[in-house]
């Protein structure tokens, strides 16, 4: 098989990857009708047809599945060593991909990764926000980002911030005609907005816990957002109750614009730790991100 196979067969990883031809050529760096030639060439070579196209998507074939499991694994690592080789520059280069909650993205990851990308112009960052316990092995992520209490326990996890709370609070305004919720069980009572987490598509619990006792309760109202930033504007606005990390809402509760309820109910859990496979090799480019982060995490205490 020609060498320019290898080019070849990364490039298929990214389109199965996005399930799109215009996004995963961006991502490439190369034209949208070179990049399909390209995966036409190596269907041709194989005799297979690796993807299925249509005027909405792209998905693998049995065939592409198949690939995908068994050279998927090794064309990351040859492309990870090869990242590796980068520490030998002078600069260090490379892209790192990352995933977290839209609230870690822009309290933790940001300061750090604004900061790495100013000094090195050469390393690119990606990050995805997502509030499911997304696998970063499977969807080829360097890392993520979640509460630590979340994380499975063979990844290598870091700490990247300090212990949080949830806090429960909705405005004045909705207030105005509600009685105050005293426990948990009384949120079914109110109109609450909900978060859809992405993957499984279910709707997040919200967790209580008091002297021992947990508790999750299953809440109901009009809205459902997947983002934290649009929970914020619709309680800010009177349409229901929020149940967001306690720092997001501070501010809002400090000035009197939103009422926090059932403080008593919302213990401290684990913070935010970045986590990632332990059989990979860091880069260079990564284990700069980690120590910008190690120092965010310093200047926390």
């Amino acid at each position: 098989m020609p060498d320019d196979n290898l080019n070849a067969l990364a490039a298929f990883m990214v389109v199965a990857k996005e399930q799109n031809f215009t996004r995963a050529a961006k991502r490439l760096g190369v034209s949208q009708s070179a990049l399909s030639q390209t995966v036409r060439v190596l269907e041709a070579q194989l005799g297979l047809r690796l993807l299925n196209r249509t005027t909405r998507r792209v998905v693998p074939t049995e065939a592409g599945e198949r690939l995908l499991a068994s050279v998927g694994p090794q064309i990351e690592d040859i492309q990870r060593q090869l990242m590796v080789l980068s520490e030998l520059r002078d600069k260090p280069a490379g892209t790192i991909r990352l995933t977290a909650t839209e609230y870690a993205a822009e309290s933790v990851l940001w300061p750090a990764v604004a900061r790495l990308v100013k000094n090195y112009p050469d390393i690119k960052v990606e990050i995805l926000t997502d509030y499911g316990l997304t696998d970063i092995v499977k969807d080829r992520f360097d890392a993520g980002v979640r509460p630590g209490e979340t994380i499975a326990k063979d990844m290598i996890a870091i700490r990247i911030g300090p212990d949080m709370r949830m806090a429960v609070a909705g405005s004045p305004e909705y207030f105005s005609s509600r009685s105050t919720p005293l426990t948990p069980q009384e949120l079914t009572e109110h109109s609450c907005i909900n978060l859809r987490l992405s993957g499984h598509g279910g709707l997040y619990a919200w967790e209580f816990e008091q002297d021992g006792r947990e508790l999750n309760v299953r809440v109901d109202g009009q809205l459902v957002f997947n983002t934290g930033s649009m929970i914020l504007r619709a309680a800010l606005e009177g349409r229901g109750l929020a149940y967001l990390p306690e720092s997001q809402l501070e501010p809002y509760i400090v000035s009197g614009k939103l009422v926090r309820v059932l403080e008593d109910w919302c213990e401290p859990y684990s913070g935010y730790h970045l986590y990632y496979p332990g059989h990979r090799q860091p880069t260079p480019a990564f284990s700069l991100l980690v120590d910008e982060l190690r120092y965010s995490t310093r200047k926390q205490r």
